[in-house]
């Protein structure tokens, strides 16, 4: 059964966060808030975990996984950040944008797109989130933790909503670590924006498309 830490969500409290972070650097998966969606997530770096985030989800290994970082500075260690991409980013970043970028070596296979040596990366507008990479020092997995109604193939029943309690209750034996930041999860996913071709594209409609629509 996964371990609770209530954290608070403008302050996450120091000892909490130095806790949680040597959990995940000895591998353990948590259940955790985003701007976005509740999501799974470990240690970049962490390859038993990564693995495990995959069979949590049953995601195939050609399924690129998305990752979080702190800063657009870090997003150039992971990715090829062209000049437009940079632009664009630059705009957008922190906040609710999932950049598909051309992967550096630093990014494990095991997270990347296979075929196409991408990756996906977020810089969260949490400070949650936050408090963990900058404890970390290292990238963090985000996978969400439900099935939004818009990625549910057609003729497919979309997953309920669920409380946070009915979330907390389906994980707690799947993960190691939930974080209880006392938010009710959300359905309202990134926008994803693809930076590998010269002309960049929305591929996904989420929280602050609008915003994205302007700068692309």
């Amino acid at each position: 059964m996964a371990k609770i830490f209530t954290v608070h969500p403008d302050n996450p409290q120091n000892r909490r966060i130095e806790e949680i972070k040597s959990a995940l650097f000895s591998g353990a998966i948590m259940l955790y808030p985003t701007d976005t969606v509740y999501a799974i997530g470990c240690d970049l770096n962490a390859k038993s975990a990564v693995e495990r985030v995959r069979q949590i989800k049953q995601l195939a290994n050609d399924k690129p996984l998305t990752f979080l970082c702190p800063s657009l500075s870090n997003v150039a260690t992971y990715a090829f950040v062209s000049d437009t991409a940079y632009r664009i980013m630059k705009r957008l970043i922190p906040g609710p944008y999932t950049f598909l970028l051309p992967a550096t070596k630093l990014v494990p296979r095991l997270v990347q797109s296979p075929k196409r040596k991408t990756t996906g990366i977020r810089v969260p507008n949490h400070n949650v989130c936050l408090a963990l990479l900058a404890a970390l020092g290292n990238p963090i997995i985000s996978t969400s933790a439900h099935l939004p109604p818009d990625d549910v193939d057609d003729g497919v029943e979309p997953e309920p909503i669920l409380s946070q309690a009915e979330l907390f209750d389906r994980l707690e034996n799947l993960v190691d670590i939930i974080i209880d930041t006392g938010e009710e999860p959300t359905y309202q996913v990134s926008t994803i924006l693809d930076l590998t071709a010269e002309e960049p594209v929305i591929t996904r409609r989420g929280l602050g498309w609008e915003a994205a629509a302007a700068w692309v």
